[in-house]
């Protein structure tokens, strides 16, 4: 027993006939004759039986075609509530980030927020390797992740789009040797400590592409995955490190130069489970975070390079 057996079930007691059944439902009546066997044969007593030429229905038919009004009426009272679940511009929208992309975008989504027809936010932070990302759609509305620029793409079961593609710099001490030169090599800093993230997560890939590119291997003595406890250790002089563009806090005692002969951009994308989109509230949240990406990229001139320089964006 199905809602369409059930609306044809109505319809033929109200019209009288399968064909005048058929044309109100624009089916066929053989199709229409179908579903009623089908509807049979999941009731113990007949539904129709014949007057003549005609189909009409017999007294539990009856009974079950008044059911069938109530049970339209449920149903079209749950389309709208869902309608209007799906419409409300105000229910809440759960993100997720990783720590350095939280730092960069909660604030922007938090700021301004009021009156009753804003989305409301529930906001977490989810520092996982690259691969854990797609399954935490299942818990959140919005995932912030991030891939280096040559990565596989996410998988096809999850929506992606980019917010930034932001390039990675090296960071050192501001009295480093190294701070003299605007732009530097994988030769220039082989021979330096580093900190870098554990294994698994984005930047890893890049500094394996530095000791590749440099043909030797690098000394790495710290592995820390928080930018904010990395530009500490940087400053404190524990060693060099790659670090994001816009979405690292400046810092006084550090300087940020691009690296040359390596690809050292990350992608910021937003994933989500595709039907989520369908929520009008996710959708503006969607659109809040494009606006925060704008505002971080463009924000201060290059974010992270310090008051009084501004070098150029990487080819």
């Amino acid at each position: 027993m199905n809602e369409r057996q059930l609306q044809i079930l109505r319809e033929l007691g109200e019209l009288g006939s399968v064909t005048a059944t058929a044309e109100a439902l624009m089916m066929t009546p053989s199709a229409v004759s179908q579903q009623l066997r089908l509807l049979q044969r999941s009731i113990p007593v007949p539904l129709t039986e014949r007057e003549g030429r005609r189909l009409v229905l017999t007294d539990a038919g009856e009974a079950l075609a008044g059911a069938a009004i109530e049970v339209e009426s449920a149903l079209a009272r749950a389309r709208h509530t869902i309608e209007e679940f799906i419409a409300r511009p105000d229910l809440g929208v759960s993100v997720a980030a990783f720590h350095s992309a939280a730092a960069a975008f909660f604030p922007l989504l938090l700021r301004g927020r009021s009156g009753s027809e804003r989305p409301q936010l529930s906001l977490a932070d989810e520092d996982v390797a690259q691969d854990h990302f797609p399954p935490l759609t299942r818990d959140y509305d919005l995932v912030l992740a991030h891939r280096l620029d040559h990565a596989p793409p996410w998988p096809s079961w999850v929506a992606a789009s980019t917010l930034l593609r932001e390039p990675l710099d090296v960071a050192l001490p501001a009295d480093h040797p190294l701070a003299a030169k605007r732009r530097l090599t994988p030769h220039d800093v082989a021979d330096q400590p580093w900190i870098t993230v554990h294994d698994g997560f984005p930047v890893m890939a890049t500094i394996d592409a530095i000791a590749t590119a440099a043909n030797r291997r690098l000394d790495i003595v710290h592995r820390i995955n928080e930018f904010a406890v990395v530009a500490e250790v940087v400053a404190a002089g524990g060693g060099l490190a790659l670090m994001p563009r816009w979405t690292t806090r400046p810092h006084p005692a550090l300087v940020f130069r691009p690296l040359s002969g390596v690809h050292t951009r990350r992608h910021i994308d937003v994933l989500h489970r595709p039907e989520r989109s369908a929520r009008r509230a996710v959708r503006t949240v969607l659109d809040e975070l494009h606006q925060a990406a704008a505002t971080i990229q463009h924000r201060d001139g290059k974010v992270g390079f310090g008051a009084s320089e501004e070098l150029p964006d990487e080819a």
